[in-house]
């Protein structure tokens, strides 16, 4: 759609229109749709704001400012089910009006063993809390690092999804025609390191890629065997694609490109001493370099993961995490790398931490959710806290922290996009 300035009042009269106002509206929309034609309308309107820490010469003070109205309409069609959910959002930091389709697709079973799923969806699976081995689809890390909803980090594909179940194994596969890609830290809105000229950059140096763009050409291919033997969930998985972030650099454009990556891994869940425990690994085939040589495309890796969460105390549950990437071919990735450029380590160390308190007959709830790699030596911060004022209505704040002893480490860089949000959410 047309993209068009908007000016900060505008905005504000946007955040205040946008909240309680149009619920009983949208209420007598609900009733008549599903009295009329047995469709289902859910949804919210929101408005979110915030602000970094840490003030930059190259970004705006503003790290989200925004309204945004979701729809969510399902209905039975024939013998399936058809569903539709959109985004109208006014963004103040962008200055921009914006709309994004995240769902629009069709689920029906042609056997009664059989389940498929044609059109734009949410691909997800694999064992990890905000972790991710074999679930390689698409990402937002942008909007997870300013403070949107985290539903906001799993960006939608265009993909066919099969599921075949009743035999020895649950199959599950997945083809997307056109890749999707994550959307990565450009220096658009936030800063990043600059590997090439070895400095923090932000909107005076954003970097551009070479998008895939070739329809079945371009194409994702993904596969997972599960099943579950005496209380413990096996799962096998393969993918045939490209990195989902731009891990490639072409010398002669100085653009990103996405390598093609091929990923084999495994993972299990099981109850175990009061809680939940599961386990993951994967093998990052990286294959435009497989032997770890070009200093311009990343190396393949090894991956493991392994968590479990409990309940602590009545309304307290706890969750702890280690997280392993194992860059392989280290002594070809050290012999490629120009004279003075910092060196990732061998093994990169990641720890989590996730705990979550309910107060106030369930009505609050504190959360903090930690990243800390002992590797790098670098960290990242999630406090929030979340209160429902009633059924519908619910306001949040939280936090994006990052600190990190060198401005290289994947947390280190994100030092000064530190910030602060609020948001209010009127449901329907």
């Amino acid at each position: 759609m047309n993209q068009k300035p908007i000016r900060p009042a505008a905005l504000l009269s946007l955040l205040l229109l946008l909240t309680p106002l149009p619920a009983a509206a949208l209420e007598r929309m609900q009733d008549y749709l599903f009295e009329r034609h047995d469709t289902e309308l859910h949804g919210f309107v929101e408005a979110r704001g915030g602000v970094r820490l840490n003030r930059q010469e190259d970004q705006k003070e503003i790290s989200i400012g925004e309204a945004r109205l979701q729809l969510d309409l399902s209905r039975w069609l024939g013998d399936g089910e058809l569903r539709l959910k959109g985004d109208l959002l006014a963004d103040g930091v962008e200055e921009q009006l914006d709309a994004e389709l995240r769902e629009f697709n069709y689920s029906f079973s042609p056997y009664q063993s059989v389940d498929l799923r044609l059109g734009r969806q949410v691909l997800t699976w694999g064992t990890g809390d905000l972790l991710f081995i074999n679930d390689t689809f698409a990402k937002d890390w942008e909007s997870f690092f300013i403070g949107r909803d985290d539903e906001y980090l799993k960006l939608a594909a265009d993909a066919v999804r099969a599921g075949i179940f009743g035999g020895p194994v649950n199959i599950d596969l997945i083809y997307v025609p056109l890749v999707t890609h994550s959307r990565y830290i450009d220096g658009s809105r936030l800063s990043y390191w600059h590997g090439p000229e070895g400095r923090i950059a932000g909107r005076d140096l954003i970097m551009a890629d070479h998008e895939r763009n070739r329809v079945f050409r371009d194409s994702e291919y993904a596969l997972r065997l599960s099943r579950n033997l005496d209380g413990t969930e096996y799962a096998l998985y393969g993918y045939y694609g490209f990195w989902s972030t731009p891990e490639g650099l072409d010398p002669a454009t100085m653009k990103l490109f996405y390598p093609r990556l091929a990923v084999y891994g495994a993972s299990l869940r099981r109850a175990l001493a009061g809680g939940i425990s599961h386990l993951e690994v994967g093998y990052y085939d990286s294959r435009d370099d497989r032997n770890g040589d070009n200093p311009m495309v990343r190396n393949s890796e090894l991956r493991l993961l392994i968590g479990h969460e409990r309940e602590l105390a009545r309304d307290l549950t706890g969750g702890l995490q280690y997280y392993l990437e194992r860059k392989l071919d280290y002594d070809n990735y050290r012999a490629s790398q120009p004279a003075g450029a910092p060196l990732a380590d061998e093994n990169r160390h990641l720890l989590t931490l996730r705990l979550t308190k309910l107060l106030l007959q369930q009505n609050l709830q504190l959360s903090l959710f930690i990243y800390w790699s002992p590797s790098d030596q670098d960290a990242h911060l999630r406090p929030k806290a979340h209160y429902k004022i009633n059924d519908r209505l619910a306001v949040e704040g939280g936090a994006n922290i990052f600190t990190g002893r060198h401005d290289h480490t994947f947390w280190g860089q994100f030092e000064d996009n530190s910030n602060i949000y609020l948001g209010l959410r009127q449901s329907f």
